[in-house]
């Protein structure tokens, strides 16, 4: 049985914490301890194939990468007529190959969910990708029952947030959410996670689960990321 992966967003390592490889890269020394991570940079801008190609290289075949959809898409197009940038994405990120993981699809949180746009969308990113996609709305529209049907019929799994609307946690624990998002909270990116919080985010992660801290900015994430590795026995 495959276990939960567990990692951050990015794979920034402290030196003073000691689990970590000594040498070695720093995603090679991030990939001693944890199975996967999840890219944002992808987000922002494209990366050069030998870059995908070094990352790839740098990690063991069992290590995957979760990759954040370009804002190109989300946030510029707006998930309308993004046809050349989804294709655009894919070939960029083909050299990882086997170790392409969940793709991300963060929205705005003012996009609301509109079924022509989500339809068309949907259809065009599965005649480019059949794996395994996860989406982060934050606009509560998407917690209708029309959106969450359409998600279903495409086989799109919706990721569980902390912080996160009231209404969007519930169908996201409902619809047993295999990827999670911490950002940290009180205070988004920066708030560590009690060992009450972890426990709890722990009891709802199965096995092909995504668990991944977000809470970067004061390094809280990958403190939290092996605090959670300790509770899961791994």
């Amino acid at each position: 049985m495959s276990k939960p992966i567990v990692g951050t967003a990015g794979w920034s390592v402290d030196r003073k914490v000691e689990r970590f490889a000594r040498t070695g890269s720093m995603l090679e020394r991030y990939a001693s301890v944890f199975g996967g991570v999840e890219v944002n940079s992808s987000f922002y801008r494209r990366h050069q194939p030998a870059t995908w190609q070094r990352w790839h290289d740098s990690v063991p075949g069992s290590f995957m990468f979760a990759v954040k959809l370009a804002r190109t898409v989300t946030h510029e197009r707006a998930l309308v007529d993004a046809d050349a940038e989804i294709e655009t994405f894919f070939a960029d990120v083909a050299p990882l190959q086997g170790k392409l993981g969940p793709i991300l699809v963060q929205l705005p949180p003012k996009l609301e969910f509109v079924p022509p746009v989500a339809l068309a969308f949907l259809k065009c990113l599965r005649k480019r990708w059949s794996g395994r996609v996860e989406i982060e709305p934050r606009h509560v529209s998407w917690s209708d029952r029309s959106a969450l049907g359409v998600l279903r019929d495409h086989d799109i799994g919706l990721v569980y947030a902390d912080p996160q609307g009231s209404e969007l946690r519930k169908v996201a624990i409902e619809s047993r959410s295999s990827y999670l998002r911490l950002h940290g909270s009180p205070k988004v990116y920066f708030s560590s996670y009690s060992a009450e919080d972890l426990t709890g985010f722990a009891a709802l992660l199965g096995p092909h689960s995504w668990c991944i801290f977000d809470n970067t900015a004061s390094g809280a994430a990958q403190i939290n990321g092996i605090e959670m590795l300790d509770i899961l026995g791994g």
